[in-house]
């Protein structure tokens, strides 16, 4: 989970407590009298995608399985990047060779970043329900907070995209996530003097922040939320290089 202020992600377990909460929600929204907006909130209901602030303005991107040309000027990989259906990381490996190459990251451990943060449903509809149960939660596939994914895009092609834009444009997510990668590179001390390599850090970067990250690479210990983080990271690693290998990346 990309953090900007340096806290560690929350324990996975917390969505065990409220999915049936939020499953029964959802469900009641889609097969509710009330028509339906392209994100499968109610229509009219602005708080489907509301900041916490009064300052919001709803999402205008649709939840379609045709995919949207990116704004950005570059070309997008041609796999549709809006949700459809069950989330498998791996289905997004063009997004990931496309976005890694970008922002000169490695394709291998942004997967496997993904892979990390898919432990939650991505569907548009329940993260929006989470948000507002939780106005601090993470948007998109890359679960991305909203102080990361705005300093992130400064400057960038994509700085006219709003963060509420995430769960619906999972390419938009890929991308923010491969420069906050390059962003937290950037921030590493030249000769790290702790255990990990340097794949490991940005890891533990993108979950506990660049501040934590720092004080790895200089041997600092691991709290058990960013150790069971890196183990996550381990444990995927071979199958994050088999998919991006099988998509022609590296």
């Amino acid at each position: 989970m990309a953090e900007r202020g340096g806290q560690a992600r929350r324990r996975p377990w917390l969505w065990g407590a409220v999915l049936l909460v939020l499953l029964v929600a959802w469900a009641c929204r889609r097969s509710g009298g009330t028509g339906t907006d392209g994100n499968g909130g109610a229509t009219g209901a602005a708080g489907s995608t509301r900041k916490p602030d009064a300052s919001a303005h709803p999402s205008r991107t649709p939840t379609t399985s045709t995919p949207k040309p990116s704004p950005s000027g570059s070309s997008s990989p041609s796999t549709p990047t809006t949700p459809s259906g069950k989330y498998d990381p791996a289905a997004y490996a063009p997004q990931v060779r496309a976005r890694a190459a970008e922002a000169g990251v490695s394709p291998r451990l942004l997967m496997a970043i993904l892979y990390n943060e898919s432990y939650k449903p991505h569907d548009p509809a329940l993260e929006r329900a989470w948000q507002r149960y939780k106005p601090g939660a993470a948007f998109g596939i890359a679960n991305m907070h909203r102080a990361a994914f705005d300093e992130t895009k400064r400057g960038r092609a994509f700085a006219g995209r709003r963060w509420e834009e995430l769960p619906d444009d999972r390419d938009l997510a890929v991308r923010a996530a491969a420069w906050y990668l390059h962003d937290l590179a950037r921030q590493l001390p030249a000769h790290p003097s702790g255990p990990y390599d340097k794949d490991e850090l940005l890891a533990l970067g993108y979950n506990t922040g660049a501040g934590n990250m720092q004080s790895f690479a200089r041997g600092a210990t691991l709290g058990s939320q960013a150790a069971g983080y890196l183990t996550r990271l381990r444990s995927n690693w071979d199958k994050a290089g088999q998919v991006v290998a099988r998509a022609g990346g590296n």
